[in-house]
């Protein structure tokens, strides 16, 4: 194993100008943790985008390898739970946003943020889901812990030709409901109707600043888009229905009423990716592994190189990106 490896790294200056580049570093220039994973594969998040373009302030450690998951092969450890030759993933933990990530050679973190891979899943496989797929099933864990099962009604998946939102239907789509796919893309409806979408529907009817309530139209749904869309997706969900939020690409506000929640009863279900305790982890990578169609992976993600990484970004930030990216290291 060579001495050195290739990274990105994000800095900056004193003027706060953030600059990026392609460096090789060592292992002696990681970051404290009990364990270092050789990086097999990681992938290109919207988060990721953030981080390298500096649209948004993810990174709050100078300078900074970002890279918010990715599935290797433990090199060495001194946590009780791995050993030299384990198969793991991470996503989150500050990963990517204040400590070194996963667009490197090899990452060293704490053991405790390590989940195990999946039998009968490889890295790339793992970084097709990623941390897109892995908050898809976290909200659709929430759905059912709050009664949204098939028989309830349809369900909203917005954003859908992004990460999340293609794991979403993809998912939902298996268990059984009738899901309703809302896009800015109408190119994509082909591509979201075979992940499994019911129905496609334009992002533009979800745009407009939401009345207090509208007709009824959806048992539950799971947003990554927040302000206006998920204000309409509120005021549009049946009376005891709930909305699980993930993600905010179209912005950070929610220019709602309290009339769903107060006159429908409809409750809104916040998803944390980052914080999520361990048992949930394990819990949400056990489900993938038996309600995701690995079939569909295919379908849903594209390769790349690690010489990709930093036009991904930039490209997934512009909404050019369908799906997921899989970063073969």
């Amino acid at each position: 194993m060579s001495d050195t490896f290739k990274a990105i790294l994000v800095s900056r200056d004193a003027e706060k100008k953030q600059s990026v580049e392609i460096v090789d570093l060592s292992d002696a220039d990681l970051m404290e943790g009990d364990v270092t994973v050789a990086v097999e594969a990681t992938t290109v998040n919207y988060k990721d985008g953030l981080a390298i373009t500096g649209k948004a302030p993810v990174v709050r450690r100078w300078p900074l390898v970002p890279g918010i998951d990715f599935a290797g092969t433990v090199i060495s450890s001194s946590h009780a739970d791995w050993r030299k030759g384990d198969r793991v993933i991470l996503n989150g933990w500050g990963v990517g946003e204040t400590h070194y990530g996963a667009y490197a050679g090899r990452a060293r973190v704490n053991g405790d943020w390590l989940v195990p891979l999946p039998d009968g899943m490889i890295p790339h496989d793992a970084m097709a889901v990623g941390t897109a797929g892995y908050t898809a099933m976290l909200a659709v864990m929430a759905l059912e812990r709050h009664g949204i099962v098939p028989d309830r009604g349809p369900v909203v998946v917005t954003g859908a030709a992004g990460g999340v939102g293609s794991v979403a239907i993809s998912i939902l789509s298996t268990l059984g409901y009738h899901v309703i796919a809302s896009t800015g893309r109408n190119a994509e409806s082909p591509y979201l109707i075979d992940l499994g979408a019911a129905e496609v529907i334009s992002r533009d009817e979800l745009s407009q600043p939401a009345k207090p309530l509208a007709k009824e139209r959806w048992a539950g749904g799971i947003d990554s888009v927040g302000t206006h869309t998920l204000a309409n997706v509120l005021s549009m969900t049946s009376y005891g229905g709930a909305i699980a939020a993930c993600g905010l690409a179209g912005g950070m506000d929610l220019p709602t009423s309290v009339a769903p929640f107060i006159l429908r009863g409809v409750s809104l279900l916040g998803i944390d990716s980052v914080m999520a305790p361990k048992p949930v982890r394990l819990e949400a990578w056990r489900r993938i592994g038996a309600d995701l169609d690995l079939r569909k992976l295919s379908t849903l993600s594209r390769s790349i190189g690690f010489d990709g990484i930093i036009g991904a970004a930039r490209d997934i930030v512009d909404g050019k990106i369908r799906g997921r990216v899989v970063v073969d290291m």
